[in-house]
């Protein structure tokens, strides 16, 4: 019997402990080689192009962007590499980002050691993961999708994006987006400029509107 092929992975987590913690367990783990790690989006990107694993470990949430804008980034300028979020937040909305921007697994950090090395051995073998206690809302966002959204400048949004600008609608201050989601501050800032940009308005109250229109016209059509 041939020896399993060694795994190549570069860590993506802004704590430097988690990322150690990683490396230790992994290392011990055996069948895993660490090739570099990154403590930002830029960092990931740049890494993941210059290293090319065979798979990056991703959290969610950097200093400058999100785990998918990298995830995103990297699976754009080398489609061979795949791509497991590992994160603390049981976010629907990331999770459905992250396979948006063409992730193979999301799991959370409360995993086992051993699952989360069969885990990577599996996603690294080609295979897709959800963790189990995120594959309900999956299952109930795929039973009861979004309703559906005019085909105008709406449906270039993202579902972060979108969800983004629902709290916008309600009014939300970029602060509390950032609370809610878990993101920084600036990246919701950079999010909002984005959703401004597509929507081609100036404002953030003019984007409101255009949401809230649409859903008018969304219930008026199915009255």
């Amino acid at each position: 019997m041939s020896e399993q092929k060694e795994i190549r992975i570069l860590l993506v987590d802004d704590h430097e402990v988690v990322r150690r913690g990683l490396r230790t367990l992994l290392t011990h783990k055996g069948a895993c080689t660490i090739v570099g790690e990154a403590g930002s989006r830029a960092e990931a990107v740049r890494e993941a192009a210059r290293l090319q694993p065979d798979l990056v470990i991703m959290d969610v949430r950097l200093p400058d962007g999100t785990g998918v804008d990298a995830c995103q980034a990297i699976r754009a300028q080398s489609p061979n590499i795949k791509v497991l979020m590992l994160t603390s937040f049981p976010d629907e909305e990331f999770l459905f980002s992250s396979i948006q921007a063409g992730a193979a697994g999301y799991l959370l950090k409360d995993i086992k050691s051993d699952d989360l090395v069969a885990a990577i051995q599996k996603v690294a073998a080609g295979q897709s993961l959800i963790d189990p206690a995120m594959t309900q809302k999956l299952l109930e966002r795929l039973r009861s999708p979004h309703p559906s959204r005019p085909q105008d400048k709406l449906a270039t949004l993202s579902p972060l994006e979108f969800r983004i600008l629902e709290l916008v609608t309600e009014g939300k201050t970029n602060k509390e987006i950032a609370d809610k989601l878990h993101l920084s501050d600036k990246t919701v800032k950079n999010y909002v400029s984005t959703i401004l940009s597509k929507l081609d308005v100036d404002r953030r109250a003019e984007a409101a509107a255009y949401l809230a229109s649409h859903r008018r016209e969304g219930t008026n059509s199915s009255a």
